[in-house]
């Protein structure tokens, strides 16, 4: 068994490579040199325990047991582990195509216990879908790139030629409808594998309830907090109990409140953490949570929001509410999982028709309050996970001031004061239980199979499917016997300094540095003037304007920089390589593609037509109505065919959606939206469905930011305290190469205080 964290790629010609890494971190894997994961015909494998759900004829839901293998392109499905029962054939094989789809939906209640859910869909054929689930949300997330990976060695396959038979067999991806059919081979070749999780020992048993046991698994995380600069100013007030106890300077002086956080490293992973937060069993919570620790799930929407009912203890309604014994609370709690592993959980008041006011309790609401887990990089593969922890809040308690200076007592009995301890709680339970710090890391194995080449797969067997959600009568005969035994076994003062300071800034900085090659040198560049197009949503004057747009430098942006591959050093951003030349702000009555087509789009105008390249980016927001934020970008040159850029525009979608890249950053609005937003990059190809329209002069790319429930809870939030916001977004192209850095900005866009009935009715 290798060191953890480590993968093992096995290239074409049979030699093996070991590529330390981190499974977790998405963007940052460098495997056999190739940009889409396989360039150089290297194989991933994956192996470890999940469940299959589904539902039979009758409607019987099912919750099996089995052992999942990914291969290259190649997946496999096990009653029991192959490993230890060489003789086994597989339940299900099937290859994995370019037009399959994989989301993370979040925690589900299954058999009395929790499990985190990924669906299977075809994106030209909604009817065929299915679902498999996982113990935790960070074993949940290693299959999605597992399986992301496996798209990619499939389009590469497809892009490198063979038989007519061999692609349309691949195209014919995961048949998720059908009955499972009879497998006439045992798969072979299964030599070296990932494997994700631990086993069955923290799984959800059909007729057990959920372990108490809680496992992490392992991410290195950033040392770095985002990928924007932000206008806070943290100073350090007090520790208690090893947790260091922080206030917004800056937010305080701007009039808002006291903004504070507690900050703690905990000794384990972010995923183990995650867990105890999120469990509500009373028995643990009493060992380290004064505040929730009487909690009652209400309802759960999306696998990413639950509503919940909590009972103040007697002891705290003494101390905190002397005219009143019993108090109670309803709270809601949003959490979203970053694609660098790090865990966001917003905490609202709130309330629900399920649990109205009753006779001798007095409603109250909670302090809103942000939680963030963070991993933290390890030196050596020997050093046990740790995370940073941070519980954020806003007190409007003028005893917060008396007691950061003087240990004022009456603050300590107040609920904002046991909030910020839930830290030191969490980290002295956590420091108490050896268990939370062993790290289910993804390890590499040796197989007890046959040493049979990649080779051998034949071309009939990638037809058979290996997956199916809605069988009926081959799972039943398949699942009880064996699943039976098994289960035994924003300051404004601020935001004026940060611009002024960016502003000076970018008058040193070449336009796009890094990006020289980008575009074609050779041929003379066209005069690009923004004020002869207009688009449905005006351009600003500055950032006191409303409800337009502006074009900030990419200095509020830190990219990778030339020697990330090596030291993960990023540097600040400089002027984008595209111009920002209009913006749409448009309602409709659903989600639209391809605008860049409509005869009144920029894009078919004269002016349109002149300029050497425009890229549209189209973002379709969820809502009642709809809306679609749609910007354009241009180029006084045409995009060089060699270059990243080229290769992005004219590459295929499995590449773009591997390189699109966007940064976000509240830079004035409320701290909630702030921290649930957040400033860390994002590829939107990987968190959303992007589709791609490459013709004539453009390229258009329709982000339907619907098609994740993260996503839509996120931007419901954002949509609430939209006329508040100014918001920056950057796009670029994520660099994976040596070649490929440092990276540049494409192009930047500010929001201010958009108003949403300002919206203009889109015409078909």
């Amino acid at each position: 068994m290798t060191s953890p964290g480590s993968k093992k790629v096995v290239p074409a010609d049979g030699s093996e490579k070991n590529h330390s890494g981190n499974l977790g971190r998405t963007g940052d894997l460098n495997e056999s040199g190739s940009s889409s994961g396989g360039g150089e015909g290297g194989t991933f494998e994956y192996f470890g325990q999940v469940y299959h759900l589904g539902s039979n004829k009758i409607g019987h839901e099912y919750c099996h047991l089995r052992y999942l293998f990914i291969r290259g392109k190649y997946v496999e499905m096990y009653k029991r582990d192959p490993h230890e029962n060489p003789d086994i054939k597989p339940i299900r094989r099937g290859v994995i195509g370019p037009t399959m789809m994989v989301e993370e939906l979040g925690r589900r209640k299954v058999s009395h216990g929790d499990v985190y859910v990924i669906r299977f869909s075809n994106r030209l054929d909604e009817r065929k879908k299915g679902e498999i689930a996982c113990a935790t949300a960070g074993e949940a997330m290693k299959w999605v790139e597992a399986f992301d990976e496996a798209k990619q060695q499939a389009e590469y396959a497809l892009s490198r030629g063979g038989s007519t038979r061999t692609k349309l067999s691949m195209e014919a991806n995961i048949d998720l409808e059908g009955h499972r059919p009879r497998v006439r081979r045992y798969a072979y070749g299964l030599k070296k594998l990932i494997r994700i999780g631990q086993g069955p020992e923290t799984l959800l048993r059909q007729s057990s309830t959920l372990v108490n046991d809680v496992r992490g698994d392992s991410f290195y995380g950033g040392g770095d907090n985002g990928d924007a600069i932000e206008a806070h100013e943290w100073k350090c007030v007090r520790t208690i109990n090893g947790v260091r106890i922080f206030e917004d300077v800056a937010n305080f002086k701007a009039g808002r409140g006291f903004l504070v956080k507690a900050v703690a490293v905990v000794e384990a992973s972010a995923d183990a953490v995650f867990e105890v937060i999120s469990k509500l069993d009373k028995h643990q919570r009493y060992e380290w949570d004064t505040v929730t620790g009487d909690s009652e799930l209400i309802d759960s929407y999306e696998g990413h929001y639950d509503v919940i009912y909590c009972v103040y203890p007697k002891y705290l309604s003494r101390i905190f509410f002397r005219w009143q014994s019993k108090r109670d609370f309803i709270f809601s709690r949003q959490w979203v999982r970053g694609q660098d592993g790090t865990y966001t959980i917003l905490q609202f008041p709130a309330v629900h028709k399920k649990r109205p006011p009753k006779s001798g309790y007095r409603r109250t609401d909670i302090t809103p309050s942000t939680w963030e887990i963070r991993n933290l990089k390890k030196r050596s593969d020997a050093e046990p996970p740790s995370c940073l922890v941070t519980h954020m809040l806003e007190i409007h308690s003028k005893r917060w001031c008396k007691w950061k200076r003087t240990s004022y007592s009456k603050f300590e009995k107040t609920i904002p004061y046991a909030l910020l301890l839930q830290v030191a709680g969490l980290k002295e339970y956590i420091g108490a239980n050896p268990a939370f710090k062993y790290e289910a890391s993804s390890t590499v194995v040796q197989s007890k199979l046959s040493d049979i080449p990649s080779g051998e797969y034949v071309e009939e067997e990638m037809e058979e499917q290996f997956y199916d959600a809605t069988d009926s009568s081959s799972d039943e005969e398949e699942s009880d016997e064996d699943d039976e035994e098994q289960d035994k076994k924003e300051i404004k003062v601020k935001l004026k300094n940060v611009s002024w300071a960016i502003a000076s800034l970018s008058l040193k900085q070449p336009k796009a540095p890094g990006a020289s090659n980008e575009l074609d040198t050779s041929v003379d560049p066209v005069d690009i003037d923004p004020s002869q197009i207009q688009g449905s949503l005006r351009k600003g004057n500055g950032d006191k304007d409303s409800n337009c747009w502006n074009s900030p430098s990419g200095m509020g942006f830190m990219i990778r920089g030339k020697t990330y591959l090596k030291d993960n050093a990023k540097v600040m951003g400089g002027q984008p390589l595209l111009t920002l030349v209009s913006v749409d702000w448009l309602k409709v009555d659903k989600a639209v593609d391809n605008i860049a087509l409509h005869p009144k789009c920029l894009v078919q105008s004269e002016p349109g037509k002149k300029l050497p390249f425009i890229l549209v980016i189209n973002l379709q927001v969820p809502a009642k109505p709809n809306y679609c934020l749609v910007m354009y970008y241009a180029a006084d040159r045409p995009v060089s065919e060699s270059s990243s850029l080229g290769k992005f525009v004219n590459g295929s979608d499995s590449y773009r959606d591997s390189r699109f890249k966007l940064i976000p950053s509240i830079v004035q609005g409320y701290w909630m939206v702030k921290r649930a937003v957040g400033t860390k990059a994002c590829l939107l190809g990987k968190a959303v469905t992007c589709k791609y329209l490459r013709k004539d002069n453009f390229l258009e790319i329709d982000v339907d930011i619907g098609s994740s429930a993260v996503a839509r809870s996120v931007i419901g939030l954002v949509l609430g305290y939209v006329t508040s916001l100014i918001v920056d977004l950057a796009i670029l192209i994520e660099g994976k190469e040596e070649t490929e850095l440092p990276e540049y900005i494409l192009g930047t866009v500010r929001l201010n205080r958009i108003e949403l009935d300002s919206a203009v009715s889109f015409e078909e």
